[in-house]
């Protein structure tokens, strides 16, 4: 384990920012042996961040269960927001003093049908649930064959803002890192911090079988920090290293969790190595980004009401569909 930190020699008083720690590792996958490991380790990092007083840790998209998982594997594995491993990161939250942000595979059945969803349970230092986020704009075929999309029968808030340590959070999902207007709308409703769990990878096995052309992007050199940049507000990027070995498939993860600070600059970032960042995220620290002017209060939403078209006016252009039902829902 590498530990890159960047911290004071005291953390953040509550309301002027927050010490958040992000746990990189190469991780199990699929089966209920893996969720037992997984959670173990969860412990065993917040013990470790702990050691140095961080007050949030967070840890990678779908970390509970792991990322490469069929539609059988999740209904197999996938737990209610009260079941045995959000219950135990609950309890960890607690003993430990610390906030923790820990994705899972979420089974509801409250609508009376079975619903699958790629989840973040955010987690207070108290051990409350704070928020249980259900991710909204599903990456590619094989998570919308796996998971439903969350908030489309209108249940709860998307863009909730929780607090620790006095300080604001917001909560993010893998792909939803590349769409600005989700980061945006996080800082109009008072976001300081946007925490974002990811599985991003190299190439990797279409639903069909058949292996991307061209790589996934590495978007934490450009569009994180031009999303912190352009809200004025940090953003940690929670990755995995390695790989996830499923049958004769591996998915190679590109271990590139980083912090970024409000003026677009790089605090902590990781190689492709198990790692733990920590660091200080205090906007004291920070100055204006312009002489003049602030993006968020100079906004003219009465202008912006095409960026809420059903359909795009470029040649070419995508016209909008309802989300796809799952394979299983049809």
């Amino acid at each position: 384990m590498i530990y890159l930190t960047r911290v004071k020699p005291t953390p953040p008083a509550a309301g002027t920012g927050v010490r958040v720690a992000i746990f990189q590792a190469e991780r199990p996958v699929g089966s209920e042996q893996a969720i037992h490991k997984n959670i173990e380790r969860l412990a065993e990092a917040v013990a470790e961040a702990k050691k140095f007083d961080a007050q949030l840790i967070s840890f990678p998209e779908l970390y509970v269960e792991g990322y490469t998982m069929t539609p059988t594997v999740v209904q197999k594995l996938a737990e209610p927001s009260d079941g045995p491993s959000i219950m135990r990161a609950r309890e960890i939250a607690k003993d430990s003093n610390m906030a923790i942000v820990c994705p899972y595979a979420e089974k509801d059945d409250a609508s009376g049908q079975a619903r699958y969803y790629d989840s973040i349970a955010f987690v207070g230092a108290d051990g409350s649930l704070l928020h249980n986020y259900r991710k909204t704009h599903l990456f590619g075929m094989a998570e919308r064959n796996n998971f439903n999309f969350g908030y489309t029968e209108g249940e709860g808030d998307a863009f909730k803002i929780s607090t620790v340590n006095g300080f604001s959070v917001g909560i993010l999902n893998c792909y939803e890192a590349e769409f600005f207007e989700l980061s945006r709308i996080l800082a109009l409703e008072g976001a300081k911090l946007i925490v974002i769990p990811t599985a991003a990878d190299y190439y990797y096995n279409l639903a069909g079988g058949a292996s991307t052309k061209v790589p996934y992007p590495d978007i934490s050199k450009n569009l994180i920090p031009a999303h912190a940049y352009e809200n004025n507000c940090f953003i940690a990027y929670c990755n995995r290293s390695g790989a996830e070995r499923v049958g004769t498939g591996t998915w190679q993860y590109r271990g590139n969790s980083i912090i970024c600070g409000p003026h677009g600059d790089t605090m902590l970032a990781a190689r492709n190595e198990d790692t733990l960042l920590i660091a200080d995220l205090v906007p004291a620290d920070y100055g204006p980004t312009h002489p003049e002017g602030d993006y968020l209060k100079n906004r003219r939403p009465e202008l912006y009401q095409k960026l809420v078209s059903m359909k795009a006016g470029f040649a070419g252009g995508y016209t909008y569909q309802d989300p796809p039902s799952r394979k299983e829902d049809q």
